[in-house]
C-alpha cells in the first residue's frame, strides 16, 4: 500500500532576504517596541502595518462589532422582548455537540435573567436526530410553547419553521451553518452567512451568534436603563465569555477578529474564576492517577480546552444524553457540578472505549481490502458502529492512512434482517486535495442525503446503493487527487537559530495568545542541530532531547515519539520543526523546545548521497584532486582498527559506516564516508580483519590478531587509489 504514510513537507512562510519585506518588519518592529522575530510573526498572520497589528494585539471591549450590523438582529430582539412582556413559554431549540450546548446554556441563563418563563430541547442524537424536527415542534406546541429560539441549528428548518406558523408557533433562528437558497420564513433568521448580511465577521460560532444576540438585548437595556453600551457589554463578558469561547474552540473557528477578543476572555475567566461546572470539569481534566489536582494551578490554554474539556462535553451528545452537558454548565453549586462532570468523565471512557473498539475493527477492515491503491477513498460499514463514535474514528483513519475515509453505520436501522432499504448514517473526514461535500455532490443520486464542509462531512445512504457509492466515489477520487494531495505541508514561520530560543522571546510569544485555528501556535525550523543525548520519559512514550548547535544548548520535549521511533540517534545532526515553550521547574524558568516533526538533517543527507556518488566513481576509476582526502593515512587506519578491537573485544562484531564515523568524530578523528570505505577494503585486502558488508553500510566483521604488525602500504587498493588522484606531487 504507498500512500500508507504521507510525506511531510515543511513550507516556510517568510525567508528572509527580500529588502522590501524586511524593511516592513524592521519598521513594525520599532514601532510596536517588538523583536523583528515577533513582527516576522505577525506579518505571517497578515498584518502588514503596526496599526494593524496593534489592534490584533489588543483586547478591548469597543473593538466588538455592532450586534446589530447582523440582519434582523432588531427583529429578534424585538420578539424576544415581546415574548418576555406577554409571558409566554419561550424555548431554546439546541445541537447536541458544544457550540450547541454552550448557546442553549448561555441563552437559558440570560433568559432566565430576564424573567422568561424558558425550557430547553435538545434532540437525541439516537432516535430523534440532528435538528429541528416537525415532531419536536408539535410537542413543543402542545407544551404551550409559542416562540421557539434556535441556537447553532435552524437554518435549514424551512419546512419545520411554516409548520410552526400553522400551528402559531414562532420561530428565531440564530445559526452559522452555510444558508441553502431559500431561507425559513421566521420572525428573524440571524446569521452572518446570510447573502443579504453586512455584517463584518462572518466566523462567528453557534455560540458566537448567540453572544451577540444576549448583546443586542443588553444594549438596549442598557437605553432603557441609562447605563452606557460599553458597561452591557463589558457585563454580558464577564458573565458569558467562558460558555463563547468554549464553543467558539471546540467548532474549530478561526481565532481572530472578534472571536480571538472572547476567547482571551473566556480563557481569562475559566483560569481565575469559574463557574463551577467548568471547574469541576477542569479538576476532572486536570487530575492524574496519584497527583494533587491543587498542587499547581492549571494554565487554561485554548488546547486544554479542545482536548480536554470539548470531548468530555461532546461524548453526552455523542452517547447519551447532551442535557447532561448543560447541566453541568448550569450547575450553581460545586457539590452538583462535581457529580455531573464525574458523569460527564464517565461517558467520556465510554466513548472511548467504543472509539477504541471501532477503530480496531476499522483496522482489521483495511488490512484486508486488496486494491486500496486504487481506491483511495476508505469505505467501511457496519451494523454495530454507534453513530456518535464513527466521525472521531474516520478522523483516526485519515490521519494514520493519509486517504480520506467514510464510515457508515446502520446501527438502530435494520429490522431483523437486512434490507437493501436501510438507512446508513455516515461520517467521513479527506485530507488536501478533496474536497469531500463536492465528492459526494457527484454520488448525489445514491444519497438519500449529505452535507458538511471540505474536509469534513455527514451523509445518509441505503444499503442498497453503498457499493454503487463506494466505486462511484472513488472514481471521483482517482480523477481528482494528485500525488500532491499525499503530502502532508506543514506551514513554518520562518527559520531560526539557536541564540533566538531565549525566555525574553519565549515570554514574547504570550502576546500572540490565544492560539487556534487562524492563529496558529508559532512554528520554527532549525538546522543543522547536533542530537548531543536521548532520554525518554517513563513507560518510553516522549522523549527529551539535549540539542546543541555552534557551542549553545537547549532542551527540546518530543511528546508521543517514543524509543524506536526517531529515526536519529546521540551525535546526529538534525533539521527540526518546534514550538517554543516555557518551562517551569522548581520555579525557575526557561526556554525549551517543544518539537513536532524532526528528520536528519538535509545537508548531511545530500553529503551523504554525494559521498556515495563520488565513491561509485572511483570505484569505476574517476579521478579526484587531494584537497578531496580520500586517501587513507596510517594515523586514520590505526584509529579504526582501535575501534574495531575494542568493539570486537566486546562482544560485538556488527557495525555501520554511520557509527563508526560518530564514534571516530567524537574522539577527534574525522573520517569521510569515501576514505572510510576504502579502509574497510584494505583492512579486509591485507586480512587485518574480515569484512563482509551486509547491505546499506552495515558490515559483520572479525578482528584477525597478528603478531606482527601489517604495512597499508602492501595494499594494492591504496596503490591504484594514489594512481586516481590527479596532483600526486605530494607522493
Amino acid at each position: 500500500m504507498k500512500n500508507n504514510k504521507r510525506e511531510k513537507v515543511w513550507c516556510e512562510r517568510y525567508v528572509f532576504g527580500d529588502a522590501h519585506r524586511d524593511a516592513v518588519i524592521s519598521d513594525m518592529a520599532k514601532q510596536l517596541g517588538r523583536s523583528e522575530l515577533f513582527s516576522v510573526l505577525l506579518y505571517n498572520r497578515g498584518y502588514r502595518s503596526a496599526e494593524a497589528a496593534q489592534h490584533f494585539l489588543r483586547f478591548e471591549e469597543a473593538d466588538f462589532h455592532d450586534p446589530y450590523l447582523l440582519k434582523d438582529m432588531d427583529r429578534a430582539v424585538e420578539r424576544v422582548f415581546k415574548a418576555i412582556e406577554n409571558d409566554e413559554k419561550i424555548c431554546i431549540y439546541g445541537d447536541y455537540d458544544v457550540d450547541g450546548v454552550t448557546s442553549v446554556s448561555m441563552l437559558y441563563l440570560y433568559l432566565c435573567e430576564l424573567g422568561a418563563d424558558v425550557s430547553i430541547k435538545i434532540p437525541k442524537r439516537e432516535g430523534e436526530g440532528y435538528g429541528v424536527s416537525c415532531a419536536a415542534v408539535n410537542t413543543l406546541c402542545e407544551n404551550g410553547i409559542s416562540l421557539i429560539i434556535t441556537v447553532d441549528t435552524g437554518i435549514t428548518a424551512a419546512a419545520e419553521v411554516e409548520y410552526g406558523r400553522t400551528l402559531g408557533v414562532d420561530f428565531v433562528v440564530t445559526d452559522h451553518h452555510e444558508c441553502r437558497s431559500e431561507l425559513p420564513e421566521a420572525c428573524a433568521v440571524v446569521n452572518p452567512h446570510r447573502p443579504d448580511c453586512s455584517y463584518p465577521f462572518k466566523e462567528l460560532a453557534g455560540v458566537g451568534v448567540v453572544f451577540k444576540l444576549v448583546c443586542a438585548c443588553e444594549m438596549r437595556r442598557c437605553r432603557e436603563s441609562g447605563r452606557t453600551v460599553v458597561e452591557g457589554i463589558r457585563e454580558v463578558c464577564s458573565k458569558y465569555a467562558d460558555l463563547t469561547s468554549l464553543g467558539t474552540i471546540a467548532d474549530v473557528m478561526p481565532i481572530v477578529d472578534e472571536n480571538r477578543l472572547i476567547v482571551s476572555m473566556g480563557l481569562k475567566i475559566m483560569e481565575d474564576a469559574p463557574r463551577p461546572g467548568l471547574a469541576a470539569l477542569i479538576e476532572a481534566s486536570s487530575a492524574k492517577k496519584g497527583e494533587d489536582s491543587h498542587a499547581k494551578k492549571r494554565k487554561i490554554t485554548s488546547g486544554f480546552i479542545g482536548f480536554g474539556i470539548a470531548p468530555r462535553i461532546n461524548a453526552a451528545g455523542r452517547i447519551s444524553d447532551a442535557a447532561i452537558a448543560v447541566r453541568t454548565l448550569l450547575a450553581s453549586a460545586g457539590e452538583e457540578a462535581d457529580g455531573y462532570a464525574e458523569e460527564l468523565c464517565a461517558i467520556n471512557r465510554q466513548r472511548q472505549i467504543e472509539e477504541n473498539r471501532i477503530a480496531e475493527k476499522a483496522y482489521e477492515m483495511i488490512a484486508d481490502l486488496p486494491d486500496l491503491d486504487e481506491n483511495p477513498v476508505i469505505v467501511l460499514d457496519s451494523n454495530e458502529w454507534q453513530q456518535g463514535i464513527i466521525g472521531i474514528v474516520s478522523s483516526k483513519i485519515t490521519e494514520r492512512y493519509g486517504l480520506p475515509s467514510i464510515l457508515v453505520s446502520f446501527y438502530g436501522s435494520m429490522g431483523d434482517e437486512e434490507s437493501a432499504l436501510d438507512d446508513g448514517k455516515g461520517s467521513g473526514r479527506s485530507i488536501k486535495g478533496l474536497n469531500l461535500v463536492e465528492a459526494l455532490g457527484a454520488c448525489e443520486d445514491l444519497l438519500v442525503k449529505y452535507g458538511g464542509h471540505e474536509l469534513a462531512a455527514g451523509l445518509t445512504v441505503k444499503r442498497g446503493d453503498l457499493d454503487a457509492f463506494r466505486e462511484r466515489i472513488n472514481a471521483y477520487a482517482r480523477e481528482h487527487l494528485d500525488d500532491d494531495a499525499f503530502k502532508i505541508k506543514l506551514e513554518v514561520d520562518c527559520e531560526i537559530d539557536m541564540p533566538d530560543v531565549n525566555l525574553k522571546f519565549a515570554k514574547e510569544l504570550q502576546y500572540l495568545e490565544p492560539y487556534g485555528t487562524g492563529n496558529a501556535t508559532p512554528l520554527f525550523v532549525m538546522r543543522d542541530v547536533t542530537v548531543r543525548k536521548i532520554t525518554y520519559t517513563k513507560g518510553g512514550e516522549h522523549t527529551r532531547l539535549y540539542l546543541e548547535k555552534n557551542g549553545m544548548t537547549v532542551n527540546a520535549m518530543y511528546f508521543s515519539v517514543g524509543e524506536g521511533m526517531l529515526g536519529f540517534e546521540n551525535g546526529d545532526l538534525i533539521d527540526l520543526l518546534f514550538n517554543i515553550d516555557i518551562n517551569d521547574y522548581k520555579n525557575v524558568q526557561s526556554a525549551q523546545m517543544i518539537v513536532r516533526d524532526a528528520r536528519l538533517a538535509e545537508s548531511y543527507t545530500k553529503r551523504t548521497t554525494d559521498e556515495k556518488k563520488r565513491y561509485s566513481e572511483l570505484r569505476e576509476g574517476g579521478k579526484f584532486r587531494t584537497d578531496e582526502n580520500f586517501i587513507p593515512t596510517r594515523e586514520d587506519c590505526a584509529g579504526v582498527y582501535t575501534l574495531l578491537r575494542r568493539e570486537y573485544r566486546n562482544g560485538n562484531s556488527v557495525t555501520d559506516l554511520k557509527s563508526v564515523q560518530k564514534t571516530l568524530e567524537q574522539g577527534g578523528n574525522s573520517i569521510n564516508y569515501v576514505k572510510l570505505k576504502y579502509i574497510f577494503e584494505i583492512f579486509n585486502e591485507l586480512q587485518i580483519c574480515d569484512i563482509a558488508e551486509l547491505g546499506n553500510d552495515i558490515y559483520r566483521f572479525e578482528v584477525i590478531f597478528r603478531a606482527n604488525r601489517t604495512s597499508i602500504d602492501k595494499s594494492a587498493i591504496l596503490r591504484r587509489l594514489k594512481t586516481q588522484c590527479v596532483d600526486r606531487a605530494w607522493q
